[in-house]
């Protein structure tokens, strides 16, 4: 019998690939993405569950299910299954039997995969924007799914320095991260309301961190360039006899970088 030696492989994940998926198969696969099913499609399919099991259902539960199952056909058609069995026969579905039957709203928040990603970055991006009104409700959809509130706080404390003008954001981020660590849920999430709120409103200045950032660049880019003498600490007196320290004069005006790099700029501040 002839083998060719190939292999046909199917798969599916609720995950995105690229997380996933090591990238040697991922790059001889053929990737079809499979978005999030809008209302109008699950309410095709939830008419289609509910003439299969002759099961009928009150308008505002049925919106109430459509809106729970977060884009999901197999949430919405498990969840009609056990409301059905939840019910007295021939009685319609209303909406506490379909929250006995959810428990709790399906609240897709990955904690490694891409969803985590998407919201924790619309989290950040929305503070960075002045949007205090998006900022909360991404914050309230970590809080909702029980993401670790001193995960959410240290992001607090990084975006404090790297983009808000006053230092005394830092303070405040602090402080929220401190009260997070002392009480836990539930009451620490006003704390975490209560930072956002301040940060999302905070005027906003990279000027820092960009000048950083720009400053280490120079340093992978040129390695451990000559410290200038003049700013040598002459602790032995062959030190000062070479030249450590020589020339130094306190405030003054001088660039203090390595001759490479002098008259080099990072730091622009606004006006």
């Amino acid at each position: 019998m002839h083998q060719k030696g190939q292999i046909i492989l199917i798969g599916a994940t609720t995950e995105n690939p690229s997380f996933e998926v090591i990238g040697p198969l991922l790059s001889r696969c053929r990737v079809l993405v499979l978005n999030q099913l809008t209302d109008k499609e699950l309410e095709k399919i939830l008419e289609s569950g509910l003439k299969c099991i002759h099961v009928l259902i009150h308008r505002n539960a049925k919106k109430f299910l459509i809106e729970s199952s977060n884009g999901d056909a197999r949430v919405l058609l498990n969840v009609l299954e056990i409301a059905s069995n939840l019910t007295i026969s021939h009685q319609p579905l209303t909406i506490k039997i379909i929250e006995d039957a959810l428990q709790r709203r399906q609240l897709t928040f990955d904690k490694q995969g891409e969803e985590f990603y998407n919201i924790i970055s619309s989290y950040i991006k929305s503070m960075r924007a002045s949007d205090v009104d998006a900022a909360l409700y991404y914050l309230a959809r970590m809080v909702a799914a029980g993401q670790d509130p001193l995960y959410i706080a240290r992001r607090m404390v990084v975006f404090a320095s790297e983009d808000v003008a006053s230092p005394t954001a830092l303070v405040v981020a602090n402080a929220v991260f401190q009260a997070c660590q002392q009480i836990g849920y539930p009451e620490c999430q006003e704390n975490l309301a209560a930072g956002v709120v301040y940060l999302s409103l905070a005027k906003k200045d990279r000027s820092a961190y960009d000048a950083y950032m720009k400053a280490l660049k120079d340093v992978n880019t040129f390695g451990n360039l000559p410290v200038p003498l003049k700013i040598r600490n002459p602790v032995t007196k062959l030190m000062e006899e070479v030249g450590y320290g020589k020339g130094y004069q306190k405030y003054d005006k001088e660039s203090y970088l390595p001759e490479k790099l002098k008259g080099k700029k990072y730091y622009l501040k606004k006006a």
